[in-house]
């Protein structure tokens, strides 16, 4: 805290320009460090589609029942699992409510390592009464998270506060239907692309894993949505911006 609000204050008025992966971290870099918006470049940040795409769906979900025992239709969720920012809590009550409803023997599945709070979220799966449905892998390498997203019926992200977003993003690029919050810069790095969830109303939450658990339509409609609108984030594209950026720094301008 003490490098964010001090140093990291001084450094960004020292620098002739500022990289911004989204609008809102720009406007967050406004509000909190002061600085003059002409010195704010925005560049999203990229998908590595070589390894993010669709890729054939039953490899993925023999892999996955291979390596964490995921044979039933699940609803995914990739963070690390910290509290309360990343929002687990509420997506397992939600999730409670959709079990509650459909009665199906559909799985929550989350991946990604323990961080602050993480004992608060493995105390709520424990005193679920659909626990046994709600698992946690725990950290997943990055050669398994393609046939994670390829596998998954649909990605869930109800993150509180994000500065860009980069799971559902990879979700979508890999043919994976996204349920999303549109805080922070979700909303603009999501676009119409996801079904949108108000994040701190776990029975708006509840109400999409219900359309989405039930509906393959709308399922397939977002799978559609999420490919095409994945392909506007490219590495390459990110690359070529950023080196515009630092060619308009350093030409001379006399």
């Amino acid at each position: 805290m003490l490098y964010g609000r001090i140093i990291v204050r001084k450094l960004a008025h020292r620098q002739d320009r500022i990289i911004a992966i989204s609008e809102n971290t720009a406007r967050d870099i406004l509000s909190f460090f002061g600085v003059s918006r002409d010195r704010i470049a925005v560049i999203h940040n990229g998908v590595e589609h070589g390894r993010f795409f669709p890729g054939n769906r039953e490899a993925a979900k023999i892999f996955v029942s291979e390596k964490y025992g995921l044979a039933r239709p699940f609803f995914l969720y990739l963070a690390r699992l910290e509290h309360p920012g990343k929002n687990h809590v509420r997506l397992i009550t939600a999730f409670e409510m959709f079990k509650a409803a459909t009665q199906s023997n559909w799985q929550l599945v989350f991946g990604g390592s323990d961080w602050s709070g993480a004992e608060v979220i493995h105390a709520a799966i424990k005193q679920s009464k659909f626990n046994t449905d709600i698992r946690s892998l725990g950290f997943v390498p990055d050669d398994a998270l393609p046939d994670l997203y390829r596998s998954a019926e649909a990605f869930v992200y109800p993150s509180l506060y994000e500065g860009f977003g980069m799971p559902p993003i990879e979700a979508m690029a890999c043919g994976c239907p996204v349920i999303s919050s549109t805080r922070g810069s979700l909303k603009e790095v999501l676009g119409d692309a996801a079904a949108v969830i108000e994040p701190e109303d776990v029975h708006s939450l509840a109400k999409q894993l219900f359309i989405l658990g039930t509906d393959a339509a709308v399922r397939n409609r977002l799978k559609a949505a999420g490919l095409a609108h994945a392909q506007n984030f490219d590495w390459k594209r990110t690359a070529q911006n950023t080196l515009m950026v630092y060619e308009q720094t350093v030409r001379p301008t006399s």
